[in-house]
């Protein structure tokens, strides 16, 4: 994204706070004029000191008295203007953290999938900070700056406008070489802010899984890994700050040229008598004052390159698409019937998975879906879901093809138990409560013990009140699942999805569980995704799917007497 796209969408966000805007703007205007009065001040009190024999002590002590007011005027209205700023920075951030969290929530389930999450993470912490910090030190610089240059001029202007144009024609070759190393060092920042992103990706997958990395004894491969994207950091990031500082300390010389031309030409025109001390020593304030504004924004444009990089990196994330547009109708009466009417799916248009696959399974029935690695057993509920939507076909719900429906209403039937057990960090009774923030609190507990896991829960030391970590890794595995199940039953849904619900359970409490499926599933329209086939065995249906297509269908029993895919897979667990 070029820098006049990303400046122009920071603007709209900043564009709600226009009167923070104005009010830094007028505190900057008052406070630099203050400032430019006190130079006049001085060169008045100078010319009472130099041009009379006998000091006027009380003139001199009025002046020092209206210099003191004019500082202190001064430091309010600094910061006054330096609050504005910050709250309308804050703000901004927040409003673009939002919308991105926003995004998160409204983006097709592959955009997700398809991206590194630590680097989608870096855009909404380090990304946006660095657009935040750039907004703050943007419009200090350039409300003080710009109300600086043009008061300055304006006041050399009046004193001596010779002088005054010396300066002026001067300006130009400071904005230049500000210009030109701004350039130079825009892309140099992109660069950094995307190693950073992929560096991001890189811990967070690693320590995230860290258990594995230590299990495969892949912690100096992990390491060489982290040292390559660091090392790379660190050329890139060398280079881009050593094109950025090369921009002060040019545009200092720059100005100091214009400083010493200055002094030259004010000194002669004293000597001819044009000019007073005084005026000379606000004239040499003023030239001083005048090209600090520059060396100012030079020296933090490491900071705006970086701000502008980072800004870039944000709006594309904003730019992502959306999922297809939403219904908002509801389902007009349940009975939990689903079909799958020629349905054709793939993640990748180069690769086909589900082919003119067809399915009607009544209301009530209990359908168990198996088959090797890969064959389209989870793509199946995600598309039931609308995780995905369907390339052809279509998935009818009780009548109502589910397109047509809002996503959240369609959801809201579904209960869904995976075999990733997925906690966050707050109580067990928080976790519990996800799918249903309205439980009571027995109703939460008569869960938990449909589930048995009422009885490690109340072993723990606070017990429903215990606050689990992040992922739950104050857990074993299996006690992570019973809490995952337990949240199931507590939605009371319609229709219910195990995809490998009891994956991670010992085979005593797995039997109790099921015995509890069972009962919850009465009456209701169950999918269940397995491996073990002896968790399926009493299902009304059971499909056997080799390659995105069912290449099988029946009961237990009817299977096995096929002789088929299933008898053969049946055959080679028994033989485990």
């Amino acid at each position: 994204m070029t820098k006049r796209k990303a400046s122009k969408k920071i603007y709209q966000y900043v564009k709600p706070y226009r009167l923070l805007l104005l009010g830094a703007l007028l505190s900057a205007i008052v406070s630099i004029s203050l400032t430019l009065l006190i130079p006049v001040l001085i060169g008045t009190a100078l010319d009472e000191i130099v041009s009379k024999g006998n000091v006027d002590f009380a003139d001199v002590a009025k002046i020092l008295g209206y210099i003191g007011i004019a500082v202190a005027g001064v430091s309010v209205c600094q910061w006054t203007m330096t609050y504005f700023v910050n709250v309308l920075s804050y703000n901004t951030v927040r409003d673009l953290r939002r919308e991105l969290f926003r995004k998160f929530n409204s983006v097709p389930l592959s955009t997700i999938d398809n991206n590194p999450h630590g680097d989608l993470i870096s855009r909404v912490i380090n990304d946006v900070d660095a657009v935040g910090d750039g907004l703050t030190q943007l419009f200090l610089q350039l409300f003080s700056g710009a109300v600086t240059i043009l008061g300055t001029l304006l006041f050399m202007l009046g004193i001596d406008w010779r002088i005054a144009l010396t300066v002026v024609v001067l300006t130009p070759l400071s904005l230049f070489v500000a210009g030109f190393i701004g350039k130079l060092t825009h892309r140099r920042f992109t660069e950094q802010q995307i190693l950073q992103g992929n560096i991001s990706a890189f811990v967070e997958e690693h320590v995230g899984n860290e258990r594995l990395v230590q299990a495969f004894a892949y912690e100096k491969r992990a390491e060489e890994g982290f040292d390559a994207y660091n090392t790379e950091l660190l050329d890139v990031g060398f280079k881009a700050q050593f094109a950025g500082a090369l921009a002060n300390p040019c545009t200092r010389f720059v100005n100091a040229m214009v400083y010493a031309a200055v002094g030259i030409f004010g000194a002669l025109s004293v000597i001819g008598g044009s000019l007073s001390i005084g005026q000379l020593s606000c004239f040499l304030t003023y030239a001083n004052q005048y090209t600090k504004p520059f060396n100012e924004v030079t020296g933090v444009l490491t900071q705006l390159q970086t701000a502008l990089a980072a800004a870039g990196r944000v709006f594309e994330l904003l730019e992502f698409g959306d999922e297809s547009p939403d219904s908002n109708k509801a389902f007009q009466h349940s009975g939990g019937n689903v079909v799958f009417d020629n349905v054709s799916f793939a993640y990748n248009p180069q690769k086909p998975l589900i082919q003119n696959f067809s399915l009607n399974v009544p209301g009530g029935c209990h359908v168990a879906i198996v088959g090797p690695t890969g064959c389209g057993k989870t793509t199946l509920i995600n598309l039931l879901m609308r995780f995905y939507d369907v390339d052809e076909g279509s998935i009818i719900v009780d009548g109502t093809d589910i397109r047509n429906i809002s996503r959240k209403n369609l959801r809201s039937r579904f209960g869904m138990v995976l075999q990733d057990s997925w906690l966050f960090e707050g109580s067990i009774m928080e976790n519990l409560r996800y799918g249903n923030e309205n439980a009571t609190d027995e109703q939460v507990i008569k869960a938990a013990k449909a589930a048995y896991a009422h009885s490690f829960i109340h072993r723990l030391p606070q017990g429903y009140d215990t606050v689990i970590s992040e992922g739950g890794g104050n857990l074993s595995q299996g006690q992570k699942q019973l809490l995952c199940i337990a949240r199931a039953m507590l939605t009371d849904p319609e229709i219910l999805i195990l995809d490998e619900a009891t994956s991670s359970i010992d085979t005593l409490t797995e039997i109790r569980v099921q015995k509890a499926f069972a009962k919850m599933m009465k009456g209701r329209t169950s999918f269940v995704v397995a491996h073990r086939l002896s968790t399926i065995r009493e299902s009304d249906v059971i499909l056997v799917m080799r390659d995105g297509n069912i290449v099988e269908q029946g009961s237990h029993e009817e299977l096995l007497k096929k002789g088929g895919f299933y008898a053969e897979l049946n055959r080679a667990q028994r033989n485990i």
